[in-house]
């Protein structure tokens, strides 16, 4: 018989701890420290000393050994890391300007001699998904008001019809029909609204993403005052807009992306024109 090296007691030394529960009536914990074993062994021992089996058993993991479950296992391991690496290249773009504006809203930091009694400014945000046009608005607070001010603003600019907002929850984008003036303007120009998951800001990556780059870019300067940020701010979305190049729409700008769609020699569709 092969006995692997790290076996513990030999046939013969099992016979005899089993003599000494017994016959000698040893206890369990005696005999852990008699023989250098752990109470499960000594256990294991006397259940199979029952049956006048003092043989050595090699040990096996069947559940691991098995073939059919290793290439299970392996099939499931294949298959959530496609689902991860789709999730994380998971993208999407909308078909034509105006079918979908991502909106949000960022607390913009106090400048350089403010106190917290001069308050705080509000960025607001809207950038369409197929041509990431920028539209921004800076604001006292982020009431209904402002946001419903600033959607006002976006549909007197924007060249064309926009059909759905997507943005989080907060309380200056959603609130009770009928009575919130942000989703009264959105209703009144025929504009849809969809919300994104509560605490999943990822699913309005775009707006997320842009507020990231205005703060690097843009709010990276020293502003003397808020006229000067605001200043600031107007030039560097008209760079956004036409002279920045995009990589998410292939290396074109928003002006760009924009001209090609209702300037194209054949367009197959009227969507996102304004009447």
């Amino acid at each position: 018989m092969v006995v692997h090296k790290r076996v513990r007691l030999l046939p013969y030394q099992r016979q005899d701890l089993a003599e000494d529960y017994f016959v000698r009536k040893l206890r369990k914990k005696q005999l852990t420290t008699k023989y250098g074993v752990s109470y499960p062994t000594v256990q294991k021992i006397l259940t199979r000393a029952r049956q006048g089996d003092y043989a050595i058993h090699t040990s096996t993991n069947k559940r691991y050994q098995c073939l059919e479950y290793g290439l299970k296992r392996l099939g499931k391991i294949e298959q959530s890391i496609q689902d991860k690496l789709a999730r994380k290249a998971r993208r999407y773009e909308k078909d034509y300007p105006g079918e979908l504006l991502h909106m949000d809203t960022k607390r913009l930091p106090l400048l350089s001699g403010e106190t917290k009694l001069d308050g705080h400014e509000y960025l607001f945000v809207g950038i369409d998904d197929y041509c990431r046009e920028l539209y921004v608005g800076i604001y006292a607070d982020k009431s209904m008001v402002s946001s419903a001010d600033f959607l006002d603003m976006v549909l007197k600019q924007c060249p064309y019809t926009i059909e759905k907002l997507l943005t989080d929850n907060g309380t200056e984008y959603k609130g009770r029909y009928g009575e919130h003036l942000f989703m009264k303007c959105a209703g009144e120009a025929g504009i849809s609204q969809k919300f994104t998951k509560v605490k999943h800001p990822q699913t309005n990556g775009k707006a997320e993403r842009v507020i990231r780059t205005l703060m690097e870019s843009w709010h990276s300067e020293q502003f003397a005052n808020r006229e000067e940020r605001a200043k600031a701010l107007a030039r560097f979305v008209n760079y956004y807009n036409c002279v920045r190049p995009h990589k998410g729409i292939d290396n074109e700008t928003p002006l760009e992306r924009l001209c090609q769609y209702f300037y194209q020699d054949e367009q197959p569709t009227n969507k996102g024109k304004k009447s």
